[in-house]
């Protein structure tokens, strides 16, 4: 466990200025600013209307950005930001392969560098809609398999150390609620969603992650380990009992974090 948190401390600081200065995609002079500008404003209105042949993003991922099991689509209400740039730079570049609804890789295309970054920074700002979150008994009632959420909190907090699994939150936090820039939020993800990225890490049709640390992890989960470990994280607070508030989101890029357009902050 010490070596899977010390392994944890030193790729954070590495990816922390390689992904900045890949998200930036600036001079150096520029990165010396330290800053990043966004609009939220247009990235709300790529996400609710589109852009010229790009489909709005809420038609897929809902109004509030809170996914959809039916679909297979992620929630990406309040996702961390530098991981939803990353993501939409791989679907732009063929890194990553849509093949969920098999569009993502055209639309990234279709939207320019600083068009992700708005849409990123839009969703970033969307709050969890607690009544939207995966419905696990309605489910397993239409055939899907679902786990055991107690045994899915063990593999989350502890990791399974007769397979060498390590715990989740080792680098994914409490409950999955996210460390930026580089790991995303898991916790209160869609499950569908959760299951079908876990088998795509493990047979390597998703490939995208740092240094593959996913990829090694889910090839030695089984099917009911996926499902176990999704049941939880579907429906994991991000909060730990006797705490109002989350902790402070790393930025995407050193200390000065995003410079939002003027009159661009509603949601």
């Amino acid at each position: 466990m010490g070596g899977c948190l010390q392994m944890h401390s030193v790729m954070k600081k590495v990816l922390s200025v390689t992904m900045g200065a890949a998200l930036l995609g600036a001079s150096a002079a520029s990165l010396a600013e330290d800053e990043l500008a966004v609009d939220i404003n247009e990235g709300k209105n790529i996400f609710m209307n589109g852009k010229g042949d790009v489909p709005a993003c809420q038609s897929c991922h809902g109004p509030q950005g809170m996914g959809n099991d039916s679909m297979g689509t992620p929630r990406l209400a309040g996702q961390v930001f530098a991981f939803v740039v990353k993501q939409l730079e791989d679907f732009a570049t063929d890194k990553r392969q849509d093949t969920t609804m098999y569009v993502m890789n055209a639309n990234a295309k279709g939207l320019s560098p600083q068009d992700r970054k708005n849409v990123a920074a839009y969703v970033n700002s969307l709050t969890t809609q607690g009544d939207k979150l995966s419905n696990l008994q309605e489910l397993k009632t239409n055939g899907s398999d679902v786990g055991t959420t107690y045994i899915g909190k063990s593999i989350i907090n502890y990791g399974i150390p007769a397979k060498g699994v390590p715990a989740c939150r080792s680098c994914h936090g409490y409950n999955g609620r996210g460390v930026g820039p580089v790991y995303p939020k898991i916790g209160e993800q869609k499950y569908v969603y959760l299951v079908n990225q876990l088998k795509k890490w493990r047979d390597g049709s998703r490939a995208n992650d740092p240094m593959s640390q996913m990829q090694h992890v889910a090839q030695k989960m089984s099917d009911e380990d996926i499902y176990n470990a999704a049941s939880f994280l579907a429906g994991a607070e991000p909060l730990s009992v006797g705490n109002t508030r989350m902790p402070a989101e790393e930025k995407p890029f050193g200390h000065g974090g995003l410079t939002v357009t003027p009159g661009s902050s509603g949601h």
